[in-house]
């Protein structure tokens, strides 16, 4: 039989712990991801997630807010961020056994960034051209973005998040440019009208908008009351 190791014999390993910050916004006709330009080593010069270390005397969303503010200048207290998964693989920073904690968040209208701390720069850059290149983001940043885009995605399916993308009232028709845009698959407009208008408390109809084209005008919509939304809008089915 093996002999058992007693306590002392257990080597545990030396962590170090960072947060990195998912911000994901539709601008400019695309969606787009916050990223900084690193201006210290590993990855010097490299697109990266914002982020870094976590402080002693600091909890873990102190340090993201933290980390996005000092390197992007964008006020984290004032998004909707939520973790996601740990990523923890052994050789996944050069640095040591560093193990990171992401944060998302989506939301419309955020303004440019401003790069301070130890980034070099910092834009908002489509998330299509980042996914096109596996590995343009330092460490394993692609890994997280494309977990956090699909997290994204769902929220779409589960959430009346579109909305906020849209102005004040919306048609139809631009409600639907938001779920093809960040789900990237073209929808069927009928079935995604019958889908939005038969959902309680997801749209509530305001009127319609004067047209100078042939045809019926378009139908003006608002955001509904509901947050949630039963039954999903599910991207299979639509």
């Amino acid at each position: 039989m093996p002999v058992a190791k007693s306590p002392g014999d257990r080597a545990h390993a030396q962590l170090r712990l960072t947060v990195d910050l998912v911000i994901l916004t539709v601008r400019d006709g695309a969606l787009r991801v916050l990223l900084v330009e690193r201006g210290n080593e590993p990855f010097r010069g490299h697109l990266a997630l914002p982020g870094g270390f976590l402080r002693p005397d600091e909890d873990v969303r102190d340090a993201a807010t933290r980390e996005l503010f000092e390197e992007t200048g964008l006020d984290g207290d004032k998004l909707p961020l939520r973790q996601l998964q740990v990523f923890g693989q052994p050789d996944r920073d050069p640095r040591g056994r560093i193990v990171t904690v992401p944060y998302l968040a989506i939301a419309p209208d955020l303004p440019l960034p401003i790069a301070g701390s130890d980034a070099a720069s910092a834009t908002w850059v489509p998330v299509a051209s980042v996914r096109e290149s596996p590995g343009r983001l330092a460490f394993d940043h692609n890994e997280i973005l494309e977990l956090a885009v699909e997290e994204a995605r769902t929220e779409l399916e589960r959430t009346t998040i579109a909305t906020k993308f849209c102005g004040e009232t919306f048609t139809i028709g631009e409600l639907r440019a938001i779920y093809e845009l960040i789900w990237e698959q073209p929808l069927d407009p009928r079935n995604f009208n019958r889908k939005v208008t038969k959902t309680e408390g997801f749209l509530e109809p305001v009127g319609t908008r004067a047209s100078g084209e042939p045809g019926r005008p378009a139908m003006l919509y608002r955001a509904g009351p509901a947050r949630r939304l039963y039954p999903p809008m599910t991207r299979g089915d639509s």
